[in-house]
């Protein structure tokens, strides 16, 4: 497998023409050659030692889907169909004979690269069901269409489509000379810093979020701007966009009052125990990674 960020990797086949098909999704959602994927609030079942996803049976899922609309078809995993679904999360943990449901931050770290992803797809399409009941344009209910991947206003005269929204954040580690630029935020872990990230706004360029991003948090200029690599990251619905770049002027001052600390700090330094490096589910640990080991 590749060397892919945690939840990335393209390990489901999404299969979008299959969407468009209403009577394979149909006969793909009763068939017991499908899996399904429970997601209980906002968490991923999972069970054995080393844990790994648990996957249900078509026969397994009858007291939990009332619709067959419910299903969301993920595409094929495995050469499988793979749906996902919800289970309220008021009521308790279910299938406890299986397995624990358990938050994806803590799996990524724990389930195989391709589990991992199709949990945050999983996960994300549930949560943003949850939240798009209604249309937003004429406020009409909004019910599932394409096997669960696009919804559609009920209203006849609107019958407007929404799409799952992604919204993309940068992440940058800034270098200058033989130093890294690491911030941190009110309430994390004692002795915790990272790297510098943002949403990015309208009209903007990815290159424009970075130095915008870097100066309002810290008042340092940016000049080149090098795409690294991105990341899903599904709490709820981002993708991140990680850059290196090289800082054009050094003086911090923490401009926007996001973070409460933000300093230089070394390679030596940075493998000294501190400061404490963000977790390894993140892209920003990958980024810090790349910059110690990297030193040309």
């Amino acid at each position: 497998m590749e060397n892919h960020n945690v939840f990335a990797g393209a390990f489901v086949d999404r299969n979008g023409e299959r969407r468009k098909d209403p009577d394979w999704i149909k006969d793909a959602s009763q068939s017991d050659g499908s899996r399904f994927v429970p997601i209980w609030g906002e968490q991923c079942l999972v069970g054995g030692d080393p844990p790994h996803m648990v996957m249900l049976e078509r026969r397994q899922i009858e007291p939990f889907v009332r619709d067959p609309d419910e299903l969301i078809f993920l595409g094929l995993f495995h050469d499988r169909p793979a749906f996902a679904f919800a289970i309220d999360g008021n009521v308790e943990a279910p299938l406890s004979e299986l397995g624990e449901f358990h938050d994806l931050r803590f799996l990524g770290t724990v389930l195989a690269p391709d589990e991992a992803n199709l949990a945050a797809h999983a996960r994300a399409l549930v949560i943003w069901h949850r939240t798009q009941t209604y249309c937003g344009i004429c406020g009409s209910a909004a019910r599932p269409e394409a096997g669960g991947n696009s919804r559609q206003c009920a209203n006849a005269d609107c019958g407007h489509i929404l799409f799952p929204r992604v919204d993309p954040a940068i992440i940058v580690l800034v270098a200058n000379g033989e130093r890294c630029l690491l911030g941190r935020q009110p309430g994390w872990p004692e002795g915790r810093y990272s790297t510098v990230a943002g949403f990015v706004e309208p009209g903007e360029s990815l290159e424009d979020a970075v130095r915008r991003e870097v100066f309002e948090e810290t008042n340092v200029h940016v000049g080149k701007v090098t795409y690294h690599s991105s990341q899903p990251w599904p709490f709820p619905s981002s993708i991140m966009l990680g850059f290196v770049a090289e800082a054009t002027s050094d003086g911090i001052v923490l401009n926007d009052g996001e973070l409460e600390d933000a300093r230089w700090f070394t390679r030596k330094e940075l493998r000294s125990g501190f400061p404490k490096l963000p977790f390894r589910v993140s892209i920003a640990r990958r980024l810090v990674e790349h910059w110690i080991e990297n030193q040309n």
